[in-house]
């Protein structure tokens, strides 16, 4: 039986995603999830509740293994899958700006390489893999869809490994027809606000409900000139839905980013109105000043781990001419960050204990 393989599941947007395939292959075919033991519970319950709302008992299946293992830790049922494969979506890997840099490598970089291997040797139909805008590290200007090894540096080891990731992918894009979608800081879905952590732009959203009606957040100089590049998530899974469907799309980069993204200033000033506070002043200081003041604050505040304060100061843009051009038509775009602000903050309110920890 003919099946779609995905790494990254029950993950942020693998979860998600899983359930487009769903409508879009016919009844016969399957998506086959790679998990991890210690997430079964919650896979298969994932999973049961996809099955029900889509009408589609027993397309789901979920089999335990390890990116980091050459044969993707299946053992004996390696080639029987691969035969069986016709897509390949690769999403699992470690999303943290303060990651240590041995599992990095491991889950980021070789597991990377495991998954082509195995597309290449199943002979898929294509390989849609799930890179991120941060590939651009503190490249200065536009950052372009057919850019990747512009000689930038990078500010943490995600980025390293992610980079290098893609570069994997691209040296091997000859082989395996591929897509590659680069998605900018995936922040919760832009109707519900739901989503399964609070990190990177959340940490405003922390500090601006700690204080009254006047709020006051400092921000690195230069943040009133910087974008501040976020997506909702249903975008970027309806963006990676459509465009994994279309004989376009392949050999293609996308930057699913928003191409009219807010400034660092604007975004902090967005939130503060959607949590009606009265005003929102943004006090700028030289960037390392306000790092130590925000350490000695708070240590393990989201606005500095990992350098996530560079991010407040983005110095590239992201140009999005392939994805605004492959989406047009199909009904799928990016919402304007003010019309969903709101959403956010508000299951923010509503879900005050969202574990850190979860998965992406």
């Amino acid at each position: 039986m003919p099946t779609v393989f995905l790494t990254g599941f029950p993950g942020f947007l693998g979860s998600a995603l899983v359930e487009r395939l769903l409508d879009r292959h016919d009844d016969e075919t399957t998506v086959t999830c790679l998990i991890q033991s210690k997430y079964r519970a919650k896979a298969e319950a994932s999973a049961d509740e996809i099955e029900a709302e889509q009408d589609a008992d027993g397309r789901i299946e979920l089999v335990e293994g390890d990116i980091t293992d050459a044969e993707l830790g299946l053992g004996d049922d390696y080639d029987d899958l691969q035969d069986e494969s016709v897509e390949v979506y690769h999403l699992a890997a470690i999303y943290d700006l303060t990651m240590d840099r041995e599992p990095g490598k491991h889950v980021n970089i070789e597991g990377t390489r495991h998954v082509l291997d195995f597309a290449e040797g199943a002979d898929v139909d294509r390989l849609h893999y799930v890179s991120t805008v941060v590939v651009s590290g503190l490249y200065e200007g536009t950052f372009t869809e057919d850019m990747l090894q512009e000689g930038q540096l990078f500010g943490n080891y995600y980025e390293t490994t992610k980079h290098m990731a893609e570069v994997l992918v691209q040296q091997r894009m000859d082989e395996i027809p591929t897509t590659i979608y680069r998605p900018a800081v995936a922040v919760g879905d832009s109707e519900t606000g739901e989503t399964q952590k609070y990190d990177g732009p959340y940490a405003f959203v922390e500090m601006l409900l700690d204080q009254g009606d006047n709020a006051v957040i400092p921000a690195p100089r230069g943040a009133s000139n910087s974008e501040f590049n976020l997506v909702p998530r249903d975008y970027v899974v309806d963006a990676i839905g459509y465009l994994s469907g279309i004989d376009e799309s392949e050999g293609t980069v996308y930057h699913l980013a928003d191409p009219n993204p807010p400034t660092t200033t604007e975004l902090i000033k967005t939130f503060g109105e959607a949590l009606g506070k009265k005003r929102t002043l943004v006090v700028p200081y030289p960037k390392g000043i306000v790092g130590g003041l925000l350490e000695s604050l708070s240590p393990e505040n989201d606005l500095i781990k990992g350098g996530a304060l560079e991010y407040q100061t983005w110095s590239a843009s992201f140009d999005c001419s392939n994805t605004l051009e492959d989406l047009e038509g199909s009904g799928v775009e990016c919402p304007d960050f003010e019309d969903y602000a709101g959403n956010l903050v508000e299951f923010v309110r509503e879900n005050p204990d969202i574990d850190e920890g979860a998965m992406n």
